[in-house]
């Protein structure tokens, strides 16, 4: 009886000092991980829009994202974030998007979209995304480049090859990545489009 006991106090001991050790590690930690997560998202910003010399937050609509339409065309894609792109004298350049697509192959793909006043795809960035080695990780390589520097007002996932400037080349062998990634683009540009006086698009 007595052994079990000891056995037993031993055990909560080490708990105990590991819970405590934990604790403190993420009490050390906390700050830094935040810094650093906060210095990706500007790093993002300045990549989708290298131009601009400040960013202004807008409030998101959520709204916009309850309607029927919205539901039935970009369901999944959530809008985390939206900041006006300015230029030194305060003029504006566009918006800068942060989205999160919850129908990625491996779980979610965060990213952010830099779009101009004309409707133009400025850039795109990825925050996270958490895909098969070797097939969704390509989406950085071979998808995002694919949008920079064209106006469209939806964008067309192809399996093939790209015969007009609305297509986007799928990943072979990651359609489920390429169709979420394509789809919070397009979410993104009806946003700009229905909420944030966007116009201008082309195609």
């Amino acid at each position: 009886m007595f052994s079990m006991l000891k056995d037993a106090l031993v055990i909560f001991v080490i708990t105990l000092a590991a819970g405590l050790l934990l604790g403190g590690v993420y009490e050390i930690t906390k700050e830094p991980i935040a810094a650093a997560a906060e210095e990706a998202v500007r790093e993002a910003y300045d990549q989708v829009f290298a131009e601009a010399g400040v960013f202004a937050e807008v409030a998101v609509d959520q709204k916009k994202t309850a309607t029927p339409e919205w539901q039935e065309n970009y369901d999944g894609v959530e809008i985390n974030t939206v900041l006006q792109a300015l230029d030194e004298n305060g003029s504006g350049l566009g918006y800068v998007l942060q989205l999160t697509s919850h129908e990625g192959y491996g779980g979610d793909i965060v990213m952010t979209v830099g779009i101009r006043e004309d409707g133009t795809v400025n850039g795109i960035a990825i925050l996270s995304i958490s895909e098969t080695a070797g097939l969704g990780m390509k989406a950085e390589d071979e998808l995002v480049p694919q949008f920079t520097d064209k106006n469209a007002v939806t964008f067309v996932l192809t399996k093939g090859e790209a015969e007009a400037e609305p297509e986007i080349e799928a990943i072979s062998g990651a359609t489920i990545t390429s169709d979420a990634f394509v789809k919070a683009v397009n979410a993104g540009l009806y946003y700009f489009e229905t909420s944030l006086g966007g116009g201008g698009n082309v195609s």
